[in-house]
């Protein structure tokens, strides 16, 4: 595959990582198979990708005790990413809350180092801003475990620009990790509908900033999370049926009402898709590439068809008249949570 600089890490990885969340919860959970998601893992680390995505919370520890499994042996050829800072209440639920408190964040990441089975974490994410503890405080926690050789490089997720230059002034944000994909375009300062009240684990920007930006301007990697529109960018998904521990059951763009109209956006993706002789995830996938030779897309899979499918994504070249219909695709109706 071919490779992108994660940023000012110093790590040249494949430039699509794995997210892995979905091997362990929110989509389809009753279709979750340990056995074939180890299978997965390692196929990607074969086909060149070698940038993997996790968090604590992902199955309450589940998903890290999964990539821990999955990389006996391979560790030395994957960079490493997993995120603290959020805390499961009830698995069942998926209700949890944050806490960044310096003491908390120390328990987590040794907690975190034990399930993956490695010495240290190449890319630890604070999760979410705790509204509770200073973000300079929380920031300064994790420089602290960086300067302890628990930690290389730190990260934050789904922050707004101006907190990314608050942590910034504290220690190098390495990489910031948001949503972006063809329906969800808040990264690059474009606005999206934002519900009244998001869960805790939400973004809680309605207008972050251009995020993709700074990050280019600060020597940070972009790493989109759901490049495919959990699933919905793929053109498969044509109905509103999901199980009812599926995150998309509650979601608003996935309502039966919602999705119907946002199935103007894959069209104009299979019309591009079409045209240039690839898939329609592989279009969306490409189309997040596009936004800068510092953005690492991690698109999450536990089939190794669509696994194969999203790394040839890398090799889709979207030409400039592709380009404008895909900017110019209808926006999304309906929030992302």
């Amino acid at each position: 595959m071919v490779t992108r600089q994660l940023g000012s890490t110093g790590y040249e990885v494949g430039a699509i990582g794995l997210g892995c969340m979905g091997m362990s919860w929110a989509y389809q959970e009753s279709s979750r198979d340990d056995d074939r998601s180890v299978e997965v893992i390692r196929a990607a680390v074969d086909l060149g990708v070698t940038f993997l995505d996790t968090a604590d919370i992902y199955g309450d520890g589940h998903n890290e005790r999964l990539l821990g499994r999955a990389l006996t042996g391979r560790r030395s050829r994957v960079v490493l990413a997993t995120k603290v800072g959020l805390v499961v209440d009830d698995l069942a639920s998926k209700t949890m809350h944050r806490d960044g408190s310096p003491a908390y964040l120390a328990a987590a990441v040794e907690a975190s180092l034990q399930r993956l089975g490695t010495d240290v974490i190449d890319l630890c994410y604070l999760h979410r801003v705790d509204p509770a503890v200073p973000l300079a405080e929380s920031w300064g926690a994790l420089a602290e475990l960086v300067r302890a050789g628990k930690v290389r490089h730190l990260g934050l997720s789904e922050v707004s620009v101006a907190e990314a230059a608050e942590a910034h002034a504290v220690h190098p944000v390495a990489a910031v990790q948001s949503e972006l994909s063809l329906w969800t375009r808040i990264a690059l300062g474009e606005t999206d509908a934002v519900p009244e009240s998001e869960p805790v684990g939400g973004a809680g920007h309605a207008r972050p900033g251009d995020v993709v930006g700074w990050c280019a301007a600060n020597g940070a990697a972009f790493v989109p999370f759901a490049p495919l529109g959990r699933g919905f960018l793929t053109g498969v998904l044509h109905s509103a049926t999901f199980e009812a521990s599926d995150l998309r059951a509650r979601a608003p763009r996935f309502q039966r009402d919602a999705l119907a109209v946002n199935l103007r956006i894959v069209d104009v993706i299979r019309t591009v898709a079409d045209r240039r002789d690839a898939t329609p995830a592989q279009v969306a996938i490409a189309w997040v590439l596009a936004q800068g030779d510092h953005v690492v897309p991690i698109p999450g899979t536990k089939n190794l068809r669509y696994l194969r499918e999203n790394v040839a994504a890398a090799e889709v070249e979207l030409g400039a008249q592709d380009l404008a219909a895909l900017a110019a695709a209808p926006a999304a109706v309906g929030s992302r949570y």
